[in-house]
């Protein structure tokens, strides 16, 4: 496993398990299965409604609390510096956990402000030791960065082989944020898997395309969550430290860039309000 050191001293894997769309009845089985395999990073949210089981797993592992870098994230329905305190224990509670290795505000939507003052006080209190955002567009990172206290330690967004991300990854490392991929595989779309420069480069190295693909990210310090529910793949995932890619062959994936979205534009106002029904919906299941 390889590391990398957060702007307040903390190292985190560089790869790492997500369990995003992961049932709830799978997902204790998925995360004993990645940590037994190897994997030391493990990333949730609240709006995925598994915390308890990712807690649950870490707990009947049988691998330390402390060697594991926890992640989870803050929902917009509890937005805003009382909600999000409140919520932040709720996390903890559910995680049955004293701390969280990044809590990390989950949409750049709502009182995310209100909710980032109350991770820096939770920060202080021990209860968080690094704190972050997720899906901060190089704008809204700017103004943040420039109006609180602590500086965020990540900042997690899509990227992957077709939505790179340079312009705002140059900005992250700007401001000491440290950059990291959600859907490294653009889940599947435009036939990633079977791209012939991922496979010839692969091959080259006697490595999967998918492996090709995170080894490129990774080698540009920008730390990978994959996820997959099989155990081989888990393995095959985490697989990618013992070889390097050239110089030429990180400028032949390089030119894939389209700078476009594979999912979705937070900056497209129909988004923003399929995000906000969402949280209206969470709130009727309340």
């Amino acid at each position: 496993m390889e590391y990398i050191t957060l702007n307040n001293g903390i190292e985190m894997p560089k790869a790492g398990y997500g369990v995003y769309q992961v049932a709830p009845e799978d997902c204790i089985r998925c995360v004993e299965e990645a940590l037994h395999v190897g994997y030391r990073l493990i990333d949730t949210a609240q709006s995925y409604d598994n915390e308890y089981e990712v807690g649950t797993a870490i707990k009947e592992s049988g691998v330390r609390r402390e060697d594991v870098f926890l992640t989870t994230k803050i929902w917009m329905n509890v937005s805003g510096y009382e909600k999000a305190r409140q919520s932040i224990d709720d996390s903890l509670r559910r995680l049955q956990t004293d701390y969280v290795d990044l809590m990390l505000i989950h949409q750049p939507f709502g009182d995310y402000y209100g909710t980032y003052r109350a991770m820096e006080e939770a920060y202080k209190e021990g209860k968080l030791r690094a704190i972050g955002v997720s899906n901060f567009f190089g704008d809204r990172l700017v103004d943040l960065c420039h109006n609180v206290e602590i500086l965020p330690a990540v900042n997690q967004v899509e990227t992957h082989l077709f939505h790179q991300q340079k312009k705002l990854h140059q900005v992250m490392e700007r401001y000491g944020v440290v950059h990291e991929a959600w859907g490294p595989f653009a889940e599947g779309k435009k036939d990633f898997f079977n791209q012939p420069a991922l496979k010839e480069i692969g091959a080259a190295h006697h490595k999967t395309a998918a492996q090709t693909a995170l080894r490129f990210l990774i080698q540009q310090d920008i730390v990978v969550i994959p996820k997959s529910t099989h155990r081989d793949r888990m393995e095959q995932n985490l697989d990618i430290f013992d070889f390097t890619l050239t110089e030429a062959e990180m400028q032949r994936l390089s030119a894939f860039d389209s700078k476009d979205s594979a999912f979705f534009s937070h900056e497209d106002p129909d988004v923003v309000e399929q995000l906000y029904q969402m949280v209206a919906a969470r709130r009727l299941r309340a």
